[in-house]
């Protein structure tokens, strides 16, 4: 059972906390609310790219609003002659943020989505920071963090890195959070990226997101899993509008 916490918003108030996975242990870490941004170049995508990711998305995985899914990212390589530039350019803003030799060490994939409900990715991922690189054309949409209040603008090379932990969600611009019905059947409202999963271990990636380890209450002994609590509780996302929500 859910039930809305009195501070449905992370606030000033609100400690959130990830328990990871590290090695055979379960570690304790804060959860970042820096969010980092900038505009890569990424030249206009081949058309025969393009037709691929749509067909991919239309016919093969059926991609409904709100849906994060995995993309053929070889296939993409192959047909693709900028994609080696593209991942130089990432690896040159990571660089320059304080990241040194971190994306070419870390897991890459290509996703899609078709808007997505606010989520955090700290049950599956608390381990590792997202670096991700939208390839698609503008077409209204922003990923919004309700924690942190960023909202940013998705287009053709917009860069982002952020902490797993954190709610987020891709919303139509100019709405208050997300709703199906924003992202219709005859609407073209899919995105693709390319995402990093950076080691939140790796001391570039903890100095640069200011993470603490090891942060845990000793008597968290429900945190025998990897998930984020807000002020020590187990807690979920409301997939609409992004607050958290206690777990009854």
């Amino acid at each position: 059972m859910l039930r809305m916490s009195p501070s449905s918003t992370a606030s000033k108030r609100d400690v959130l906390t990830s328990y990871f996975s590290s090695g055979d242990a379960i570690r304790s870490r804060s959860v970042s609310d820096i969010v980092l941004s900038g505009m890569l170049d990424v030249p206009p995508l081949p058309a025969r790219v393009l037709a691929d990711w749509d067909r991919e998305t239309s016919s093969h995985m059926i991609l409904e609003p709100g849906d994060v899914e995995v993309m053929p990212l070889a296939r993409t390589q192959v047909r693709w002659p900028d994609y080696t530039r593209c991942v130089r350019a990432a690896s040159e803003w990571t660089a320059a943020l304080g990241l040194p030799g971190v994306l070419a060490v870390s897991d890459i994939a290509l996703m899609a989505c078709r808007g997505a409900r606010y989520h955090h990715d700290g049950a599956q991922y608390g381990g590792a920071a997202f670096c991700n690189l939208f390839l698609s054309e503008d077409k209204g949409l922003d990923v919004h963090f309700p924690g942190t209040g960023h909202r940013i603008p998705l287009t053709r090379g917009t860069a982002l890195i952020f902490d797993t932990g954190q709610p987020h969600g891709v919303i139509r611009r100019g709405s208050s959070g997300f709703n199906a019905a924003d992202f219709a059947a005859d609407q073209d409202c899919t995105q693709i990226f390319l995402t990093w999963e950076l080691p939140i271990e790796d001391v570039h990636v903890a100095q640069t997101l200011k993470v603490a380890f090891d942060i845990g209450s000793p008597i968290s002994l429900h945190a025998d899993k990897e998930q984020v609590c807000v002020n020590g509780e187990p807690a979920m996302v409301c997939p609409e509008t992004g607050r958290w929500c206690r777990v009854e």
